[in-house]
């Protein structure tokens, strides 16, 4: 065990300073509940030209990794860029092993839990990361219990299955699918597995921006689509450009597209009121409504009608969402009015209340970049259109694409999109 652990570092709260060992099994952040970022700088003195002859799997960048090698790799990582348009390219993703992108953070914090050795794994999912986890819990011989929630794909509980995890299913949403887990991560012994609270799984996504910088010679396009719930995608490549920067081996920051979709898309109304953090629950369906102020924005005080916000605007104690979005006590998560979770196709980005929404909204600010949305029409069009190229991608994985294709001057430039998870995983949308 001394030997596995030695090259760790250690968890930090981005919002008040707390810092964890990685061997504490410390899942958020005791002060704040919110989610740690990681200590951890790249190594210097590794060019795009010296990678030539590595593993063809993501472990080939592990110089830009917390943990550089891997005991459970199924070879996840390097998957193929192909051009839909003149401008407009799509990494592979749903080629990983268990058919999504999720794979990349997956393997990150399975090989982390393999080193701690806890007596089970928990995890939460609208089902990829599910599956993901499930795969390599399985493979460093693990107990993992995946939480999701009703109305999960049957082709994604069934490969949860497959790979030995219990499965728990929780009624209701994403939301009250999250809660159930982080009561069980709190158990002793627990290692949680969370995509969106433990860093390890965002230094595993951030290699999808490697590995076109390293596709491209060691530039970037001017663009990335990004499908955006809790964000861990985007984050990972909004990491990986800080630390291409910072190394000095890029100059040009892409700018980030995050697209949601219109039924559930709290972050693009959080970024078109020119706010920070999340709004206060139901402001989100007053701006998609036009029922705000000027320029169907909230009114000039900031209030809500039928709301109760806190601090910064944010719901208090039994209003809504406390530290990090998380549930305050007696509040509701969820996105909607009344605490009902809108249906999408995209269930993967689902998300009304994202943990890590300041940071999201952040990144994409920094980038110069901008949210779209893409209603249900366009998301069965955009499958359909990707099926007739050759390409079977799920619903929510064909949310940018949806977006990009809609063109205007967002999607100016060379623009690259992700196929985050395959069309055997859902199916052909049925027609509205």
């Amino acid at each position: 065990m001394p030997d596995m652990l030695a090259d760790m570092t250690s968890y930090h709260c981005p919002v008040d300073g707390t810092r964890s060992a990685i061997t504490a099994l410390t899942w958020c952040c005791p002060v704040c509940r919110g989610p740690w970022d990681l200590d951890f700088t790249p190594a210097r003195g590794v060019a795009a030209n010296a990678l030539a002859g590595r593993a063809d799997s993501l472990w080939r960048y592990k110089e830009f990794l917390p943990l550089d090698t891997s005991a459970i790799s199924l070879g996840e990582g390097r998957t193929p860029l192909v051009p839909l348009t003149d401008t407009v390219s799509a990494k592979l993703d749903f080629l990983m092993p268990t058919l999504s992108f999720k794979d990349r953070g997956a393997v990150m914090l399975g090989e982390l839990a393999r080193r701690l050795g806890p007596d089970r794994v928990v995890a939460d999912s609208s089902g990829n990361a599910g599956t993901s986890f499930a795969a390599y819990c399985a493979r460093a011989g693990l107990p993992c219990t995946v939480y999701v929630p009703e109305g999960t794909s049957a082709k994604k509980t069934e490969q949860i299955r497959a790979h030995g995890s219990r499965l728990v299913t929780v009624p209701g949403g994403r939301e009250a699918t999250a809660r159930a887990a982080r009561t069980a991560a709190d158990e002793p012994g627990v290692f949680y597995a969370s995509h969106v609270f433990n860093p390890y799984f965002l230094h595993g996504t951030k290699t999808y921006a490697y590995e076109l910088w390293e596709d491209l010679g060691g530039r970037l396009p001017e663009a990335l689509a990004v499908p955006v719930g809790n964000g861990t995608l985007l984050l990972g490549v909004a990491l990986a450009v800080a630390e291409l920067r910072a190394l000095g081996l890029i100059t040009a920051r892409p700018r980030l597209i995050a697209v949601q979709a219109e039924a559930v898309s709290p972050l693009a109304a959080a970024f078109r009121a020119g706010a920070d953090d999340l709004l206060p629950v139901g402001a989100a369906d007053l701006l998609r409504d036009g029922e705000g102020g000027a320029d169907g924005l909230l009114p000039d005080d900031g209030t809500v009608p039928g709301g109760d916000a806190g601090a910064g605007g944010v719901p208090g104690p039994g209003g809504g969402a406390g530290a990090g979005g998380v549930p305050g006590a007696g509040g509701n998560a969820a996105g909607g009015a009344g605490g009902v979770e809108p249906a999408t196709l995209a269930e993967g980005i689902a998300i009304p209340r994202p943990p890590r929404a300041r940071q999201i909204l952040a990144a994409v600010r920094e980038s110069g970049g901008t949210f779209l949305t893409v209603p249900e029409d366009g998301i069965r069009e955009a499958q359909r259109d990707l099926a007739a190229r050759g390409l079977f991608v799920e619903t929510t994985g064909v949310a940018c694409w949806a977006a990009v294709r809609a063109g205007g001057d967002a999607v100016r430039g060379e623009v690259v999109v992700p196929l985050c998870g395959s069309g055997l995983k859902t199916g052909m949308a049925a027609s509205a």
